[in-house]
């Protein structure tokens, strides 16, 4: 007779899981405190949530823009506006592309290469901004560089990572990014009606009128030109998508992108960002250049007007008063030669003293001061915000950071040129769409810092990557 041969029998790794899971819950009740127990709590769903995250290619990605365009910035004293979840959205990121190192393609182009370049200088220039206006101002600057290296990274995960998506998913991905933005414009407007208390941190922007003094619609972001920015983002999308021929698909249904053309518009009103509108009006003008083989300049125009008009009698509808002092507020623009400190709010003084500093220390100009100090540092006599991204960059990171900026911008508008002009009626959708608005963006740099916005430039550089791939 055979020997009998008794093996133990493995317990499947679930049971390993729940027997560890309930070990913690009872760590959680046998705490001492509710705060203890909370705590552990709070570490607990921290971990399932980073590990149901990870177990696919892109749900981080479409997790941080949830974050990035409808969350709020956390209560704690930490940076100008507190620290925010969608950094430790990115941080994620970062891991799901390490543990998926093997499906990344890299592939040599002017853009992937002036993007690296552009993000190395702003890393490097931080050791300036050390050696200049001491470790505190240099760990912000750090801190603002690092913050766009997020962007940086969308765009190479999403191009040339395991985050490239197929055609469908492209449009699937447009579409989930319009309805994220047109909840957050749609907050916008309720909150400027309400006036809610400001986020944990916010630009302290203002509108004086009559019936007092309001803060100036701003939605989840640090301040209300990023809301602007946004807005004119999505309005060029509409514009793109709606002079699509009737063969060619959309990311969005046509009725979708009429609903959301006047909550954007009145959100960007009620934002007050005139250079917004000058970035829309710019991008709208691209537009009608690109298509202008194929498309009746009467059609385009009813629809930019269509969009405006709506968008302007929904803000004049429940903000009559904000609706007239933002259209006070465009026709003073016309008094910008003689009243020029008048119509730009001040920067005319920030420029004089950056102008001043350059001009005595010429030398400056070479390597510039430290990536993002002039608001921080007085190293140049004072404390300054230049509002003008070419100028700004001149003076902290010097000729070489503005001429890597300058190839930059070209290879965005080449890449994205390239694109529209395609056969392929996916790519030439994103490719249209990231050439006129990044026109207009070239327009807006001139009175705003658009490098800031860190929470919104993952969703350009996103839709950059669809249309460099």
């Amino acid at each position: 007779m055979a020997p009998i041969e008794i093996r133990a029998r493995e317990l499947p790794r679930s049971y390993w899981i729940a027997g560890l899971l309930g070990v913690y819950s009872c760590v959680i009740a046998a705490s001492p405190s509710p705060v203890t127990a909370a705590a552990w709590s709070a570490s607990l769903t921290a971990i399932l949530l980073a590990l149901w995250t990870l177990q696919t290619v892109s749900r981080w990605l479409w997790c941080f823009f949830f974050a990035a365009l409808l969350l709020p910035p956390l209560p704690f004293a930490i940076g100008n506006s507190g620290p925010h979840v969608g950094v430790a959205v990115a941080g994620l990121g970062l891991v799901c592309g390490a543990l998926r190192l093997s499906e990344w393609r890299l592939k040599r182009s002017l853009l992937a290469f002036a993007m690296a370049v552009f993000f190395l200088v702003l890393l490097c220039s931080s050791s300036l901004a050390m050696f200049y206006s001491g470790l505190d101002v240099a760990a912000g600057s750090l801190m603002r560089a690092l913050l766009f290296g997020i962007p940086v990274y969308v765009f190479f995960y999403s191009a040339y990572g395991p985050g490239l998506p197929t055609h469908e998913d492209k449009f699937c991905g447009a579409r989930r990014l319009y309805w994220f933005g047109l909840l957050s414009a749609l907050f916008a407007c309720v909150d400027f009606y309400y006036q809610f208390p400001a986020p944990a941190g916010y630009g302290p922007q203002f509108i004086w009128l009559d019936s007092g003094v309001y803060r100036r619609a701003q939605g989840l972001f640090y301040e209300a030109s990023t809301l602007g920015n946004m807005c004119a983002f999505f309005l060029v999308m509409i514009a793109v998508a709606l002079l699509r021929g009737r063969s060619d698909r959309r990311p969005v249904s046509r009725w979708a992108l009429c609903l959301g053309a006047p909550v954007f518009f009145a959100a960007l009103v009620l934002s007050y960002s005139r250079a917004s509108l000058l970035n829309l009006f710019a991008a709208l003008g691209a537009l009608l250049y690109l298509e202008r083989a194929r498309i009746r300049i009467g059609r385009l125009v009813a629809i930019a007007v269509s969009c405006l008009a709506a968008g302007s009698l929904a803000a004049w509808q429940f903000f009559p008063e904000v609706a007239w002092g933002y259209w006070e507020r465009v026709t003073h623009s016309q008094s910008l030669f003689s009243q020029p400190e008048s119509v730009l709010s001040g920067r005319v003084a920030s420029w004089q003293a950056i102008g001043t500093f350059l001009a005595a220390h010429p030398w400056h100009a070479i390597l510039g001061i430290g990536y993002k100090t002039l608001p921080y540092s007085d190293f140049i006599g004072q404390t300054t915000v230049a509002d003008n991204m070419y100028l700004s960059l001149l003076v902290e990171t010097g000729i070489a950071g503005l001429a890597v900026f300058l190839l930059l911008n070209f290879a965005i508008l080449r890449t994205a040129w390239r694109a529209a002009r395609r056969d392929d009626a996916r790519s030439s959708f994103f490719g249209s769409w990231m050439f006129c608005f990044w026109i207009g963006q070239l327009f807006q740099m001139m009175s705003g810092d658009l490098l800031t916005y860190w929470r919104v430039l993952p969703l350009y550089f996103w839709v950059l990557a669809m249309a460099a791939s």
